[in-house]
C-alpha cells in the first residue's frame, strides 16, 4: 500500500516537473518575438548606415571614373583635329559632359589647352590657346605651364584638358559634404604638330 502511495506521489510529482517545464518553454517561445523586435531595433541603425554608405561610396567612386572619362574624352577629340572654332569645342564640351549623366554638370568645370614646347627647348612649355567649359577659367595665352618630364620634345604640342567636379552625394546619409575631384589628362594631337583654335 505505501509503495502504491509513494508510486502515485511520484508520478504526480513527475507530471507537475514535467507541465511546469511546458509552460517555462511556452513563456520563452512567447518572448521571442519581443527579442527579436529589440535585436531589430538595434541592428537596423548599423544595417542602414552599411546600406547608404556602401551605395553612396559606389556612386562617388562611379563619379570619379566619370570624370576621369571626360577629361580624357574631352582631350581625345580635341587632339583628332588640325583646328578647332568656337562652335567645335562647343561640341566637344557638349559630348564630353553627357560622359557625366545622370550625375548633375552644373559643379563640372573643363579646361581645354593646347601647350607647345620651344622649338630648342623642350622644357620650356606655353600655352598657345585655351578654351573654358563651366564656372573655370581658360589659360591665359602664353602663360608658362609645367608639364611631365618627356612628355613634349622641342617644337612639339599636347592637348592638356584639366576637370574640375564637386561630387554631392544625392542620399547624403553617409558622404555630408562635396568632394572635390580633379583629372588632367594629356594627349598628343594625331593629324599635325599642334591643334590650332580659329575664333
Amino acid at each position: 500500500m505505501t509503495s502504491q502511495f509513494i508510486s502515485r506521489i511520484k508520478k504526480i510529482a513527475d507530471g507537475l516537473f514535467q507541465h511546469r517545464v511546458m509552460r517555462a518553454l511556452h513563456g520563452m517561445l512567447s518572448d521571442a518575438g519581443g527579442m527579436v523586435a529589440v535585436e531589430f531595433a538595434l541592428l537596423i541603425p548599423v544595417m542602414l548606415t552599411m546600406y547608404f554608405g556602401t551605395l553612396e561610396t559606389t556612386n562617388a567612386m562611379t563619379a570619379a571614373r566619370r570624370v576621369t572619362n571626360v577629361a580624357q574624352t574631352a582631350g581625345d577629340l580635341t587632339a583628332q583635329v588640325t583646328t578647332v572654332t568656337n562652335a567645335d569645342m562647343n561640341d566637344i564640351f557638349a559630348a564630353s559632359t553627357a560622359i557625366l549623366t545622370p550625375f548633375p554638370t552644373n559643379a563640372l568645370n573643363i579646361t581645354v589647352s593646347s601647350v607647345v614646347a620651344n622649338a630648342s627647348n623642350a622644357s620650356n612649355t606655353k600655352v598657345s590657346w585655351s578654351k573654358a567649359y563651366g564656372g573655370g577659367s581658360p589659360r591665359s595665352t602664353n602663360s608658362s605651364v609645367t608639364l611631365p618630364t618627356g612628355l613634349t620634345t622641342p617644337g612639339s604640342s599636347v592637348v592638356m584638358v584639366e576637370v574640375t567636379y564637386n561630387y554631392t552625394s544625392p542620399i547624403a546619409w553617409f558622404i555630408t559634404g562635396p568632394i572635390a575631384m580633379h583629372e588632367v589628362a594629356y594627349l598628343k594631337p594625331r593629324r599635325s604638330t599642334e591643334v590650332t583654335y580659329t575664333p
